[in-house]
């Protein structure tokens, strides 16, 4: 017999408007919502849990964006054009947001701890592969092994903010998370730049691999799960198949806000990451001239300015309907950024947007909120886990049409900076005018 669909207090919002909700299979995936009971862990416990898979995650974040202060001299090296540069990047994203099915089961079946301790050795044998890579091909395959092994880095944290944190702590903490994840950001800039510098780029993964290693031992040291992490809140006790977690997740389009969500999604954090983490570097250089080290401290200051960005927006996340328009609002507003980027020709231009969309970044932070206001409790494990997968599929499919923009631009007698700048706006104010024009969740409103 069917259940009716509980109404949250005040919540007026006639059945049908939810479409098919309490008729999609109740699989979870990849994520536990916040619980409703207090966690058996001590505040102090829980932070110090973390703060040690968010050094995973920091590390996750170094390889995400190391292409672009390393990309000019691994292109050199190894004589790559700027569509293999591209394609080179985003296949980390990509390699990221497919496996994100697999470690969502993964959570489901061995919790935290363990499903972390098993992904992140490939990302260290990864790096080590690249590091001696004398090839494309074993460039690839070692950039796709990175990409696997940091697949659940942003997972587990956020399925360890649901666990231990209240609710109402959800956004906040989770913005104060991405904040402290952007070390791993501000890594891949002068530091990493000095390294390349000193010694090659070569080096750099050899030192991502040895610090790679060093988290898994903090992780190995501090997380513990209590009744061994595996999750139970399954109907039935009965845990899902690949299968039904696809399917699962598919029948979250059944509902008519889903594909909105999703377009916004795959844009957002995508164009923060494409430009600090593949073009900054060598536009810097290629366009105006600047040295490693000097683009590399570009980069540190849009860093910074990046990493202080989603802790405020988490803590001033007005919510409802005033949320949707700072969302769009926000959206617009990058998307102008960097197509400013992509017309004008001044360096101290360039390194000012370029400071100021890292300022702008963190609004992708307010798309958790409307995440779980948008879905009933029942889905939103769903919800969240279909989100995360747009995200870094985004982030994959803006650095390979920019990069594809970029080595197609002679033929329209553009730079190619500017056809890979102005194609990442174009994506931004199609995601945004997608969230826009297509129906949005009453829940949220």
């Amino acid at each position: 017999m069917r259940q009716p669909v509980k109404r949250h207090p005040g919540d007026n919002t006639p059945v049908t408007a939810l479409g098919a909700v309490d008729t999609l299979p109740l699989v979870s995936t990849s994520f536990t919502p916040p619980a409703a009971s207090p966690s058996s862990l001590s505040a102090r416990a829980a932070w110090a849990m973390l703060l040690a898979l968010a050094c995973g995650f920091a590390l996750s974040q170094a390889f995400r964006t190391l292409a672009a202060i390393m990309g000019p001299s691994l292109a050199s090296e190894l004589h790559l054009s700027t569509q293999q540069l591209g394609l080179w990047a985003a296949t980390f994203h990509f390699s990221f947001g497919v496996m994100q099915l697999a470690m969502g089961v993964s959570l489901d079946l061995l919790g935290v701890r363990r499903t972390i301790l098993l992904a992140l050795p490939m990302a260290v044998a990864g790096a080590l592969l690249c590091s001696q890579a004398d090839s494309y091909a074993l460039l690839m395959l070692g950039q796709a092994l990175i990409g696997t092994g940091c697949a659940p880095a942003f997972l587990v944290c956020t399925v360890f903010i649901g666990q231990h944190f209240s609710a109402q702590r959800f956004t906040a903490v989770s913005g104060l998370v991405m904040s402290i994840s952007n070390l791993g950001v501000l890594a891949t800039a002068t530091p990493l730049a000095w390294l390349i510098e000193v010694s090659s780029w070569r080096w750099s993964f050899g030192v991502l691999a040895g610090c790679s290693a060093l988290a898994w031992g903090a992780i190995w040291w501090l997380v513990r799960e209590p009744g061994g992490g595996a999750r139970q809140a399954h109907a039935g006790g009965q845990r899902p198949s690949p299968l039904a977690a696809l399917r699962g997740l598919l029948g979250l389009f059944a509902l008519p806000h889903t594909l909105g969500l999703v377009a916004f999604g795959a844009v957002a954090y995508a164009g923060f990451i494409t430009l600090r983490g593949l073009w900054l570097g060598p536009l810097l250089i290629e366009r105006h001239g600047f040295s490693l080290v000097a683009s590399g401290n570009v980069a540190l200051a849009m860093t910074l300015a990046g990493m202080a960005s989603p802790a405020i927006f988490g803590r001033l996340d007005p919510g409802g309907a005033r949320r949707i328009r700072w969302m769009l609002t926000f959206a617009a507003i990058a998307a102008l950024l960097i197509g400013t980027m992509g017309l004008a020709r001044s360096a101290w231009a360039d390194v000012l947007l370029a400071i100021a969309y890292g300022l702008l970044s963190g609004y992708g932070i307010l798309q958790y909120g409307y995440v779980r206001d948008a879905y009933p409790v029942a889905i939103r494990g769903r919800a969240l886990s279909l989100f995360t997968m747009a995200m870094f599929l985004g982030i994959a499919l803006m650095q390979w049409v920019s990069g594809l923009a970029a080595s197609l631009a002679h033929r329209a007698g553009l730079e190619p900076f500017s056809a890979a700048l102005l194609a990442m706006s174009a994506l931004l104010l199609t995601g945004a005018f997608l969230f826009w024009r297509l129906p949005r969740s009453p829940l949220a409103a």
